[in-house]
């Protein structure tokens, strides 16, 4: 206990106040204001969202190839044709089939109305289109799973039902016109 004494009354004799050689607020403020931030921090954060991106990109293609769906539907607008194949294993869908053939119903009295150059034209086309057609089914008899020739022949189906689609467009603007 007389050793606590001593240290309480040794104690009590230092000062009760301190000032500071210098004036650290501006030191203080600075620190806070503009806090120190590590190089590694943008990059890290930027492989991991590289990484979380890739994943995910990942994870979806992993989904999407996963289950090999062999149905192959095209729905236009209210629009169709003759017998539709997609190779030699695969058909369109009933409504292509209804429209195309509703279309080409309709494709002999537009034709009637058009000009006789005119007429020329859009059947030289259809007889493009069509023979396009028949070499693209010709060529997925060879490969069937040929993911180009099958987005090629839908875009030709699509552009056939387009064309004679437009006929018809062409044929009522001409007949609605009041201004001639």
């Amino acid at each position: 206990m007389k050793r606590d004494d001593e240290l309480i009354a040794a104690a009590s004799t230092l000062a009760t106040e301190i000032s500071p050689d210098r004036d650290l607020w501006p030191a203080i403020a600075d620190a806070i204001a503009q806090p120190k931030r590590s190089r590694w921090t943008p990059m890290l954060a930027q492989a991991a969202a590289v990484i979380l991106l890739v994943g995910a990109s990942s994870s979806l293609t992993y989904v999407a190839v996963k289950d090999n769906v062999r149905v192959v539907e095209i729905v236009p607008a209210g629009l169709v044709f003759e017998q539709a194949s997609f190779g030699s294993r695969y058909a369109l869908g009933m409504e292509y089939q209804e429209a195309h053939g509703d279309l080409a119903a309709q494709l002999d009295d537009e034709l009637a109305r058009l000009s006789p150059e005119s007429r020329e034209e859009v059947e030289l086309n259809l007889a493009m289109i069509r023979g396009a057609i028949a070499q693209i089914n010709a060529a997925l008899e060879k490969e069937p799973d040929n993911a180009l020739l099958q987005d090629l022949l839908l875009k030709t189906y699509h552009e056939e039902l387009a064309l004679m689609q437009r006929v018809g467009g062409l044929t009522q603007h001409v007949m609605s016109r009041r201004d001639i």
